[in-house]
């Protein structure tokens, strides 16, 4: 479990951490450097989730050395089958990163919930579906490592 205390606002207890796959964790299907490192690290913590159409299909093999549970969804309303996934898990203890618009509802819905803008960009509707937007996947894992950062970013 992740505890921060976000002062003015609220103590976060995140057990869950989940993530889409291609524009967040991955460009054209190929995990980004340095991701997979991260994950490794935060696994000892949060329990990590990936979920994703799976685009290209190459999700299982990208993610095959991670410690994290892969769901692969239907093309079709990924925005709330994201949502529903959430849920199942205790969206108020989980953290949620994505840049799509079929991530918005899932990022709204989370404790936390983390935009990236990456060079597929961020769709404008899950910007503002966000607790905060981060430049790039690591900077958004990084601040889940480094939570006193979040703590500077989210207090009040």
């Amino acid at each position: 479990m992740l505890t921060i205390d976000i002062p003015g606002s609220q103590t976060l207890q995140l057990d869950h951490l989940v993530l889409d796959f291609n524009g967040t964790l991955a460009y054209d299907g190929q995990l980004i450097t340095g991701v997979r490192q991260r994950l490794e690290l935060l696994a000892g913590q949060l329990q990590v989730h990936i979920i994703t159409a799976d685009t290209f299909g190459s999700v299982a093999k990208a993610v095959a050395e991670i410690p994290c549970r892969l769901s692969i969804i239907s093309p079709k309303a990924q925005d709330q089958a994201k949502l529903d996934y959430l849920q199942q898990l205790g969206a108020s203890r989980a953290a949620a990163i994505g840049n799509g618009r079929n991530d918005r509802l899932m990022l709204a819905g989370a404790g936390l919930g983390i935009a990236v803008m990456q060079e597929e960009g961020a769709a404008s509707a899950t910007i503002l579906a966000a607790d905060l937007v981060t430049r790039d996947i690591l900077a958004a894992l990084d601040l889940l490592l480094h939570p006193g950062r979040l703590v500077a970013t989210l207090r009040n």
